[in-house]
């Protein structure tokens, strides 16, 4: 009896934190810290919970069993289409290549990253803690001379932010909650097409008391519908965050989760062992989303995100 006592407590022990990230992560309900930065590890945890599905199978503790097996399918649900290509719409309008970077407070090699878009040839570049020191370093590199348009809302800190393009923009009321900048330009494309293009960074939920901030920064992002729209940067959430999943059901594919590479980290960009997926481009669902790459860029700990779209 003290044999199966033990066994049957191991079961419970490993199996119900599973359970309830499951419940928590499908439910309409997201607590506020730690939870917020806790979630974006799910696809960690859906990977955990097949340990403890296998584990609780060799205890024979068969309760403990269906409890994980239920976990597991439904994080499986959760995570694992982002790994798994999707249809596109049959959008046959011209390209349009969206470049996405986090410069790290302005600490970003510049040089690397003007290089970086002459060899990836976006037609939209948006920049995220962009300061005032950095965009003369990017003015003095040239970035100019292949994205000759900008709209920049340089600031000290972490709430700067810029849009630039190969083709004309038209300044956009900009984004601003908490000290962080989101800048907003619409981009005249050559096809004929008019698109609003936010380079997104809203508020880090990185400690208690900042969720308000980082929840109204991502419902104060456009919703789509009417006019095209692409949201691109750093969202500071990965697919797993509620605010997200509702950003994405107002009409946005998320560039990377179509082309099933949904699982790969853009934070930190350091070799640490659990990263996570919080720099996004978003377009909206009557584009094809054609390719999607994670790149790499000295000085920055966030990976800059690149997206081929074409335009209905």
């Amino acid at each position: 009896m003290a044999i199966q006592g033990v066994r049957n407590w191991l079961s419970w022990i490993m199996v119900t934190p599973f359970a309830a990230w499951a419940g928590l992560r499908l439910s309409g309900f997201e607590p506020d810290w730690p939870w917020v930065p806790v979630v974006a590890f799910t696809p960690y945890a859906a990977g955990l919970a097949v340990v403890a599905l296998g584990l609780a199978c060799a205890l024979r503790r068969w309760a403990a069993v269906a409890v994980a097996l239920a976990s597991v399918l439904a994080m499986a649900f959760a995570v694992l289409p982002r790994a798994l290509p999707d249809d596109v719409p049959a959008a046959r309008g011209p390209a349009l290549r969206v470049l996405a970077v986090n410069l790290m407070v302005g600490k970003a090699d510049t040089d690397a990253l003007t290089a970086l878009v002459g060899r990836t040839r976006p037609d939209v570049l948006a920049l995220q803690e962009l300061t005032p020191a950095a965009l003369r370093r990017l003015e003095a590199a040239g970035l100019r001379r292949t994205l000759p348009h900008a709209v920049t809302r340089p600031l000290n800190g972490v709430g700067g932010s810029a849009v630039y393009a190969r083709h004309p923009l038209e300044a956009g009321t900009a984004i601003n909650l908490g000290g962080f900048g989101q800048a907003r330009a619409w981009l005249a494309h050559p096809g004929g097409e008019r698109i609003e293009i936010v380079s997104v960074h809203p508020c880090a939920p990185s400690r208690h008391g900042r969720q308000p901030c980082w929840q109204a920064g991502l419902e104060a992002l456009p919703r789509a519908g009417g006019e095209l729209r692409v949201l691109a940067g750093d969202f500071n959430a990965t697919l797993d965050h509620l605010p997200m999943r509702d950003l994405l059901a107002s009409g946005y594919r998320d560039a990377a989760d179509v082309t099933g590479r949904g699982f790969q980290p853009t934070w930190p960009q350091s070799s640490a062992p659990l990263g996570v997926a919080i720099d996004h481009v978003l377009a909206d669902r009557r584009m094809a989303v054609r390719d999607f790459a994670v790149l790499a860029l000295p000085g920055t700990d966030h990976r800059p995100v690149l997206a081929e779209l074409s335009l209905p």
